[in-house]
Formats: C-alpha cells, sequence, structure tokens
C-alpha cells in the first residue's frame, strides 16, 4: 500500500480518488459507459475481474445503476451506492476488492463482511457474487 504523504496525511492515490469524486459529484461519471471506460482503462486482472463483476452485477440486479464512485465501478439504488469494484491498481494493493455499502441490505446477525478480497474468479465465486448483489439490492 502507498505511504501517506505529508499532505493531510492522504496518498497520492487517495488524493486522486478525492478529486474524482469531485467531478463525480459534478455530473462526470454517470452511466455505463462511464464505468465501462473505467473498466477498460484497467490493466491486466483487474480489467478480467472488472469485467466479469460488471457483468456479474448487471445480470443480477438490472434495476442498479452503474456510476463511478471515487474513480471506481459502482452500482446504486435510489441514488444510493449498494456495491463498487475497487481494482488493485487503485490503490496499489495485492488483490482486487468488491465492496458494499452499509445501503447493501446484507445485514445477518450482529456482524457480517462487506468487503470480499478478488483475485480471480471460479464458477462458485461467480454464483456467490450473484446471490450476494440480489441480497444487497432487495
Amino acid at each position: 500500500m502507498a505511504k501517506p504523504t505529508g499532505n493531510g496525511g492522504f496518498t497520492a492515490e487517495e488524493r486522486a480518488a478525492m478529486r474524482e469524486r469531485i467531478q463525480e459529484m459534478k455530473g462526470a461519471g454517470e452511466g455505463e459507459q462511464a464505468v465501462l471506460a473505467r473498466i477498460a482503462a484497467m490493466k491486466g486482472t483487474d480489467r478480467v475481474l472488472g469485467e466479469r463483476i460488471h457483468s456479474l452485477v448487471m445480470k443480477s440486479a438490472p434495476s442498479l445503476t452503474p456510476r463511478l464512485w471515487y474513480g471506481m465501478p459502482a452500482y446504486a439504488k435510489d441514488g444510493k451506492i449498494l456495491c463498487f469494484f475497487q481494482d488493485a491498481a487503485k490503490f496499489k494493493a495485492r488483490y482486487a476488492t468488491l465492496g458494499f455499502s452499509d445501503k447493501a441490505n446484507l445485514d445477518e446477525d450482529r456482524m457480517w463482511p462487506t468487503a470480499y478480497a478478488l483475485t480471480e474468479l471460479t464458477p462458485t465465486d461467480e454464483k456467490r457474487i450473484a446471490a450476494l448483489v440480489k441480497k444487497a439490492a432487495r
């Protein structure tokens, strides 16, 4: 992971994500074309995973609206982000992440996961992701 700089403790990657979010709030980053363009700009495994996650989300919960969120492909319901895909390169991590916001309906008892590390996807993983997205979008 990138080291913080002297600029408020944020890394260069975090500052870039904040700048992306400001642009998104001004209307950039809306819609499937913006999401597909962001995924297409990813390299290697990140792009493969991003394409597959996008396909799974759109097939599992077609009512969700694709958009960018802090520069990441994300999927919203009624304007609220439910889930997002963070490519490994975004923050120089060793794995990509599929994350869910607190707006997702994933509550189970008193504790449940809200993010999943991804290095590759098997058919079993894809079924699990599809089920999670369907549940989140209820």
